[in-house]
């Protein structure tokens, strides 16, 4: 399998397991701050959704080199992982947008935007 097909692969997998990362650390906060009864949730929860954001962070450089993407759609990949589920609407515009597509990037645009010659 190409490295391109791969990496976006893994870049929407991350995406979507950032976002139910998120979901079970707000959980574990919630029964740890507020109902006050466990601190597992966020024990378990806190590594695993801090891996998840690495390597959803990783995976989004890897693509603004591979894909080309414009320097603001490099910092919106990295903004949306600091906010709950925004990875999960990041992925959905990306794609819709093209930057997702597993054409070389040098065609993806041509196939965006008609010639001008």
């Amino acid at each position: 399998m190409p490295l391109r097909t791969t990496i976006l692969r893994v870049f929407r997998i991350l995406a979507v397991a950032e976002a139910f990362s998120w979901a079970a650390l707000l959980t574990g906060m919630y029964f740890k701050w507020v109902a006050g009864t466990t601190e597992v949730g966020v024990q378990v929860a806190g590594p695993v959704h801090g891996a998840l954001f690495v390597g959803y962070g990783l995976a989004a450089l890897i693509l603004w080199r591979v894909q080309r993407w414009p320097f603001l759609v490099a910092v919106l990949a990295g903004v949306s992982a600091v906010f709950p589920f925004a990875t999960i609407w990041f992925e959905r515009w990306a794609g819709r947008r093209g930057h997702l597509s597993d054409a070389p990037a040098d065609h993806a645009a041509t196939d965006l935007e008609p010639s001008r010659a």
